[in-house]
């Protein structure tokens, strides 16, 4: 996401770093060129301005310090002025008092607004709270079919009336203090364009049942035209925030830089996939570290402990500082670290990750060639690679569908993350020591063992393959 707008600023950067001080020359040049990147990106023309002013006021005269040199303090300047236009800070959730805490979802046809009310249904539930959905979308065939088909997969139930969306809201309100939900998610109907039609009938909705949050579902791939329908919808509804879909297609990031410096309301959710756990709360000031190839680790270890059971990582952790960590233990936590999404998206979140890497599409069929391998093992070759001789490589290779030289690089590499793995045990003392390493756990997975292009990586055994060519020194799967 975000990927023309980040290379941008990474050109931007580089011809600017090392210089002792900033003359307006210098500051006039990068904003020129920020201003471009900006606009490139479809970022709404009044926002661009508005930035770029900020950015010169606080740029001019910026000379090097003891901490930051010139470029580094312009970052700076830039990454606060990103995580202030993309909403400043996280939305937090508050709960009714009386429940059900009502959410209205509203937006337009196409915007992914039912398979959001879903998703969000699934976020809520991850908080430990009970959602009820309501079909109020009346107007699109099959929208409430669609909705108990998501509900179904989600465990959540899903209220419908056929009378009139305004009637189905009002019950669906009345059902979930019925049954004690403490969310009620109400989808309603979306059309093509803004219309009167639309516009009174999801006013007439919202004034029945007082929502909480009112949220506006908008296509992230709609650039600067979702300016205008946020408008409209701010000035008949007061939204309460922006859940922005399609944002993993999403380029240039226009929508996501424009909507809360025009209506005033922060972006609350993002949808970062199809899957239904691809669904994130929104985090300004980490997004745009990733715009500016500062990575997110933060988004990166919360996503890490939700696919790893707490036991297992520290277990984990501590066979790979003991170098007890087997080829077994490893397929364990790449079948984990899947569950974390497509891990060219884990990827932009590691920082310093180089551009090509960062932007290479590798999804799960990128690490069968890796499960076949270890598949192709016995037990005894997983928990000791040391006795595969050619004989037995020669046999792996032709059970896994690869070639020796693949099977030859991953057990040298194997080896050689123990023997790494095993020189930090010694450097870290205790389980206490251990434990603290266990966030990042599955990651031997990811930090030691398993992300491709980390130093001491498979990335770097596997041949470090180019973008596109499948998992890194591997041909694209078959």
């Amino acid at each position: 996401m975000f990927d023309n707008l980040s290379n941008r600023f990474d050109g931007i950067f580089k011809r600017i770093r090392g210089k002792g001080r900033l003359t307006e020359a210098d500051v006039d040049e990068v904003l020129k060129e920020i201003r471009t990147a900006l606009l490139e990106a479809d970022v709404n023309v009044s926002v661009v301005r508005n930035v770029v002013a900020r950015i010169r006021e606080g740029a001019i005269g910026i000379e090097s310090s003891k901490a930051l040199d010139p470029s580094q303090q312009v970052i700076k300047l830039v990454n606060q002025e990103l995580t202030n236009i993309l909403g400043g800070e996280t939305l937090k959730i508050t709960y009714a008092s009386r429940p059900p805490t009502v959410v209205l979802m509203a937006g337009l046809q196409g915007s992914g607004k039912t398979t959001n009310s879903a998703k969000l249904a699934k976020w809520f539930k991850s908080q430990g709270r009970h959602p009820l959905l309501v079909g109020a979308d009346l107007q699109r065939p099959a929208a409430v079919e669609q909705l108990r088909t998501l509900g179904r997969q989600i465990d959540v139930p899903v209220f419908s009336d056929p009378s009139d969306p305004v009637t189905t809201a009002v019950r669906g309100l009345a059902e979930a203090r019925r049954l004690g939900k403490d969310v009620l998610i109400v989808d309603t109907a979306g059309r093509l364009s803004i219309d009167d039609e639309m516009m009174a009938q999801i006013r007439e909705i919202s004034d029945q049942i007082t929502p909480n949050y009112t949220f506006l579902v908008i296509d992230a791939m709609t650039g600067q035209d979702a300016v205008n329908v946020a408008e409209a919808f701010h000035n008949t509804l007061q939204i309460d925030g922006v859940i922005l879909s399609k944002l993993d297609g999403d380029a240039r990031g226009g929508a996501a830089l424009s909507v809360k410096e025009v209506i005033g309301r922060p972006i609350a959710f993002a949808s970062t996939g199809e899957k239904l756990d691809a669904f994130e709360q929104f985090h300004p000031d980490r997004m745009a570290g990733r715009i500016l190839g500062m990575g997110d680790m933060l988004t990166l270890i919360e996503q890490a402990e939700q696919a790893f059971e707490k036991d297992a990582a520290e277990e984990a952790a501590a066979k790979l500082l003991d170098g007890d960590f087997t080829l077994d233990d490893f397929l364990e936590q790449m079948q984990s670290l899947k569950k974390m999404g497509p891990l060219g998206g884990l990827m932009g979140m590691m920082p310093g990750m180089p551009k090509e890497l960062k932007n290479a599409k590798i999804g799960d069929d990128e690490l069968k060639p890796v499960e076949a391998i270890i598949r192709s093992m016995t037990k005894e070759e997983r928990r000791k690679p040391e006795i595969i001789n050619g004989g037995r490589r020669q046999r792996i290779a032709l059970g896994s569908g690869r070639s020796i030289a693949e099977v030859n690089r991953l057990v040298k590499q194997f080896g050689e993350m123990q023997k790494m793995m095993k020189r930090m045990g010694g450097m870290t003392t205790g389980k206490k020591g251990k434990r603290k390493m266990s966030s990042m756990a599955g990651l031997g997975g990811l930090g030691a063992a398993g992300l491709p292009g980390q130093g001491g990586g498979f990335g770097d055994a596997l041949g470090g393959g180019a973008p596109g060519s499948g998992f890194p020194g591997f041909p694209p799967s078959r």
